[in-house]
């Protein structure tokens, strides 16, 4: 039986030629990749939720987004390139790519949480849902962003706590810090209160707010009463809304209702607070005999019905 062995110079022929199509193949799917990415984030900050980001951030941002599509795809034309060569060097590959695909398939179950994250991450960066120092409310978690990556994201919340999400836990993303805030505050009067003289000194306190050279460069809309919001069981509930700037609707709001309640004091008008009745027995009365004394007192601190 005979073996006519090919001329080794054709055989390394086609070898070249496959690594040079790879390296080929490699580098034309950089610039497609580059080309896809660069017109999603171009969208993005010309229609969407990106135009607030710099230059600087954009650019991090695609580098980061080529690096990982690229890289996928190099990764897979090496293998598929590595496969052919092995073929023309007269290999049998077919246990070579039988043993890829059930490796595959086993990586594929065991890393669908990690493929999952860096999915997730790479539409949140193309999609702008928040940045680093952004507060964001996350999968159960709100705090300020202090660094995100395709894989995970870090938040700070209030009480100094660092809490670290994986993206692909990140159903929805409330991002409290986009652009401008509001400030949605209900204020309580009681009844038997002017309506409209209440409605005057809340509009007064946040014009002085909009004019105060402290607050003005924070506030974009002055509070105001927007409505009457309720007729509650206590009071009368009037709606508050105002526009700041992203970051200060906390620190505006408090100083609205330190404001506010200064202002109530002065204009004699009563925010409500609930009273109990607080039955007492005198101890030297008979047991049947009338020894009960009523009386009322205010509920954390309140005034009691008697005005003392």
């Amino acid at each position: 039986m005979e073996f006519f062995a090919e001329p080794p110079a054709e055989q390394l022929l086609r070898v070249g030629a496959i690594v040079v199509g790879a390296l080929i193949a490699a580098w034309l799917a950089r610039i497609f990749v580059h080309r896809i990415v660069k017109a999603l984030i171009d969208r993005e900050a010309t229609e969407g939720t990106a135009q607030e980001l710099s230059a600087v951030e954009l650019r991090k941002r695609m580098n980061t987004l080529d690096d990982l599509g690229t890289h996928v795809i190099q990764a897979l034309i090496v293998v598929i390139a590595a496969l052919m060569v092995l073929g023309e060097l007269g290999l049998n590959i077919g246990p070579a790519i039988a043993g890829l695909g059930v490796v595959g398939i086993a990586v594929g179950f065991g890393a669908q949480a990690f493929v999952r994250d860096y999915l997730n991450g790479a539409l949140i960066l193309i999609e702008n849902q928040f940045a680093k120092g952004d507060v964001v409310r996350i999968a159960g978690v709100a705090g300020t962003v202090e660094d995100f990556s395709l894989r995970r994201t870090t938040l700070r919340d209030l009480d100094g706590v660092v809490h670290t999400v994986p993206n692909g836990e990140i159903k929805v993303a409330s991002n409290l810090t986009r652009v401008w805030a509001r400030i949605n505050q209900d204020v309580t009067v009681a009844y038997g209160t002017d309506v409209d003289k209440a409605i005057d000194v809340v509009d007064r306190v946040g014009q002085q707010m909009a004019d105060d050279p402290v607050w003005k460069r924070r506030i974009l809309e002055r509070p105001r009463v927007e409505r009457v919001e309720a007729l509650g069981e206590f009071g009368i509930t009037l709606k508050l809304l105002g526009s700041v700037r992203a970051g200060e609707q906390w620190a505006t709001a408090g100083e609205l209702r330190k404001r506010l309640l200064a202002a109530f004091h002065e204009n004699g008008i009563e925010i409500p607070r609930p009273q109990r009745v607080v039955l007492s027995r005198d101890p030297n009365a008979p047991p049947d005999g009338p020894g009960l004394a009523a009386g009322t007192e205010p509920v954390a601190g309140g005034p009691s019905t008697d005005g003392t």
